[in-house]
């Protein structure tokens, strides 16, 4: 599976560059341990799941009316026996600073620098409908073998592409969309839009 793009939100400078710094804290206490992809995965299931599916709970995270030792309280009471101790301890620090309301900046951050220390390309992924796992391989497979390097996909599904695909990887972008040719040939049921697209993956054509 991939690591489907959940959020898109657009981060302030700000926000940015805090997330970025305490990231690379954290990252870097996480290679020395030995642990760094454990604890990057934690990360995202964190603000994924525990954040993005309990709005309560980033909004107490967030808020300066809840003290600290709250804040840590459910740290450990939550997190305390799921996640690397190393990670349990970076939420605390957070906590004690004042910090917490930028978990998804931190998540960002820390998943750019690790790609980047891993050597891995991003693909970001914007297509009609979902894709299936059949076509999410194929795709990672044609990127990696264009760019000679692993790719990891960011998916997002933009239903204005009608039966298309657009890939982006930095400044590089690729358009597989098959808007035209539908308009031709009439409106296709959604039902075949794997296999159609599957088709296409060869015909990438990088724009400038």
């Amino acid at each position: 599976m991939s690591e489907a793009e959940k959020h898109e939100t657009v981060l302030d400078t700000g926000a940015e560059q805090l997330g970025k710094t305490y990231a690379q804290a954290l990252i870097a206490a996480a290679k020395n341990a030995g642990v760094a992809d454990e604890v990057i995965s934690q990360l995202n299931q964190l603000v994924d799941d525990a954040l993005g599916n309990c709005p309560s709970l980033q909004a107490a995270f967030a808020s300066p009316r809840v003290d600290v030792a709250e804040k840590t309280r459910v740290i450990d009471r939550l997190f305390g026996d799921e996640f690397h101790p190393i990670l349990v301890k970076f939420l605390k620090v957070m906590a004690s600073r004042e910090r917490l309301g930028y978990l998804h900046a931190v998540r960002v951050a820390a998943d750019s620098i690790h790609d980047e220390m891993l050597g891995r390309a991003v693909a970001s992924v914007r297509t009609a409908v979902p894709l299936t796992e059949d076509l999410r391989n194929q795709i990672s497979t044609e990127l990696s073998r264009f760019m000679n390097k692993q790719v990891k996909l960011r998916e997002s599904v933009d239903s204005d592409l009608i039966g298309g695909m657009i890939v982006r990887i930095g400044d590089q972008v690729f358009d597989s969309s098959v808007a035209n040719q539908l308009n031709k040939l009439g409106r296709k049921a959604r039902s075949g839009f794997s296999s159609h697209l599957s088709s296409k993956l060869s015909q990438f054509s990088l724009e400038s």
